[in-house]
C-alpha cells in the first residue's frame, strides 16, 4: 500500500462535475426495491459483488447497458451508509440517521438484489458460490466487496466499547460512542490513533481531532486537555502542499502528533492505551486516557484473501488505468477491495466509475479499453465546525484541484460543501 492508499480520505470534488457533462443528466429510474433473499436466476450478464459506493453507481450504469433484468447485485446488508459523514457524526455535528437509507431505496429499479454473503469466486468456470452452496455464473463480474474492518486485532477490543471514553468512526455502532467520549470529557489525554494497514477514509482519524479540539475550546476545557495523534505513518499528510497546511494546524493548536506508533491493545476498565513503537521493535508504550478514538486495521474481505482474482496481499488484482483484472478479461474491480495504488475513498470511487463504465462498455465491443484513470482521490480535511481543507490529488501526490483558489487554505465554504452539498451528490448522482 503506498503513502497515499494510507493517508487521505472521503468523498469527492472534481467528479461532482461530472454532472455537467453531456449524458449524465440521464439519471435513469429509480425506486424502491424489494430484496431478494437468494438469486431469482443462475446466470447474469454483469453480476455486481458488493452493495456500497462502487457497487450501486456500477450496477445502475450496467442496467442502462444491458437492462436491469440482466443484472445483480450480491449485498447481504439492509442498510447502506454513507460513511464520510461519521465524522461529523462522531463530533455532534451530525446525526448517524442522516448517514443511512434502506438498501432497497437505493438499489437501481428493477436490478435483482441478491441478500447474500459471497462465499467463494471461481474465476476460471465464470461463478461465485454464496452462501447455502447457491451458485451464479456471470458474462461479466464487477468486484466492489469493500474493506474489512479488524477492531479484534487490537487486544481488548471490540469489548473496550462496552466501556465509557472510547469510540471511533469506522462503525455504525461506535461512532455515537465517540461524541459521548467527548462530550463527557473532563481532564487529560484524548488520543487519536491510526493503525498500521491500509485504512479507508484514512483522513478521518486526525478530523475528528480537530473536531475534539475545536468542542473543547468551544466548551472551556481545551487547557485542560492534552491532545494526541498516535500514527503508525511517518507523515501527517502524503501530499507536502496540504501537509504543510495541516502541520501549521497542528503547530497553532498545540496538538501533538507521535509518529511511528501502533495501537496494539486497549485495556478499557483501566482506561489505558498501549502502543508499539514501530522503530523501536519491542519497545511499548502506555498511556492514560480520559478519550480514546480507535481507528481500526483494516484488510480485504475475507472471500478475496488467497483467490484466484487477488494479489498476494488480498486485495482485487486490476490494471491501475482501467480498472480490469489482469489475468481475467471479463472482470474488473472498483473501490476500497482493489489494489489501486490511491487512497480508499467515496471520492476516488466517483472518479473510478466513469473510467471502469468505457472500460466495459469497450470490452464488451470486444475492443481495448482506452480511458485512462489517473489516480483522482479528494479528502476534505475538516479542521473545524466551520473549517476545510480540500485536498485533491493523483497517483503521484500532485495536487489536481478543481477550483481557481489556493485549496490548502481552511475555508468555511468547502466546510459547507463536505457537510451539506457533497452528501446530497452522493445520494443523488453518484449513486445514480
Amino acid at each position: 500500500m503506498s503513502a497515499i492508499g494510507a493517508v487521505s480520505s472521503c468523498f469527492c470534488l472534481r467528479p461532482g462535475v461530472w454532472l455537467l457533462k453531456p449524458g449524465m443528466q440521464k439519471m435513469g429510474s429509480f425506486g424502491l426495491h424489494t430484496a431478494a433473499r437468494c438469486a431469482a436466476k443462475d446466470y447474469y450478464e454483469v453480476l455486481v459483488l458488493g452493495g456500497g459506493a462502487g457497487g450501486i453507481a456500477m450496477s445502475a450504469r450496467m442496467k442502462r447497458k444491458v437492462g436491469a433484468a440482466n443484472v445483480a447485485v450480491v449485498e447481504p446488508s439492509k442498510t447502506h451508509y454513507y460513511q464520510p459523514l461519521w465524522t461529523l457524526v462522531g463530533g455532534g455535528a451530525k446525526q448517524l440517521a442522516a448517514s443511512a437509507r434502506p438498501m432497497g431505496s437505493i438499489m437501481p429499479k428493477g436490478v435483482e438484489w441478491i441478500q447474500s454473503q459471497v462465499t467463494a469466486l471461481d474465476p476460471d468456470k465464470n461463478c461465485v458460490w454464496l452462501e447455502n452452496d447457491i451458485k451464479v455464473s456471470y458474462k461479466y463480474l464487477i468486484i466492489a466487496l469493500g474493506i474489512s474492518l479488524h477492531y479484534e486485532k487490537i487486544k481488548g477490543l471490540p469489548e473496550g466499547f462496552n466501556h465509557p471514553k472510547i469510540g471511533s468512526n469506522y462503525s455504525a455502532q461506535t461512532v455515537e460512542k465517540t461524541w459521548k467520549a467527548l462530550q463527557d470529557f473532563k481532564e487529560g489525554n484524548a488520543i487519536f490513533t491510526f493503525p498500521n494497514t491500509p485504512v479507508k477514509c484514512a483522513g478521518a482519524p486526525q478530523k475528528i481531532m480537530y473536531l475534539s479540539d475545536a468542542y473543547l475550546r468551544k466548551t472551556g476545557k481545551r487547557s485542560k486537555a492534552n491532545i494526541m495523534f498516535n500514527t503508525s505513518l511517518g507523515v501527517i499528510f502524503a501530499v507536502k502542499k496540504y501537509a504543510d497546511a495541516l502541520l501549521e494546524v497542528i503547530k497553532d493548536r498545540n496538538l501533538a502528533v507521535n509518529y511511528k506508533r501502533n495501537l496494539i491493545e486497549v485495556r478499557a476498565d483501566k482506561q489505558e492505551a498501549v502502543f508499539e513503537n514501530l522503530d523501536k521493535p519491542g519497545v511499548t508504550e502506555v498511556h492514560q486516557y480520559e478519550m480514546l478514538h480507535v481507528t481500526p486495521p483494516m484488510g480485504p474481505p475475507a472471500v478475496l484473501i488467497n483467490s484466484p482474482v487477488s494479489d498476494e496481499s488480498g486485495w482485487v488484482d486490476v490494471d491501475k488505468e482501467t480498472l480490469q483484472h489482469k489475468k481475467y478479461p471479463n472482470i474488473f474491480g472498483i473501490g476500497d477491495c482493489t489494489n489501486l495504488p490511491t487512497s480508499k475513498t467515496a471520492a476516488a470511487v466517483a472518479a473510478q466509475s466513469g473510467v471502469l463504465d468505457k472500460t466495459i462498455s469497450l470490452v464488451m465491443k470486444n475492443e481495448l479499453p482506452v480511458k485512462k484513470y489517473d489516480g483522482y482521490t479528494s479528502c476534505p480535511l475538516v479542521t473545524g465546525y466551520n473549517k476545510v481543507i480540500l485536498a485533491e490529488f493523483d497517483y503521484n501526490a500532485q495536487p489536481l484541484e478543481t477550483f481557481p483558489i489556493d485549496q490548502s487554505k481552511e475555508r468555511a465554504t468547502m466546510y459547507h460543501m463536505k457537510a451539506d452539498m457533497m452528501p446530497l451528490l452522493y445520494w443523488n448522482a453518484l449513486l445514480k
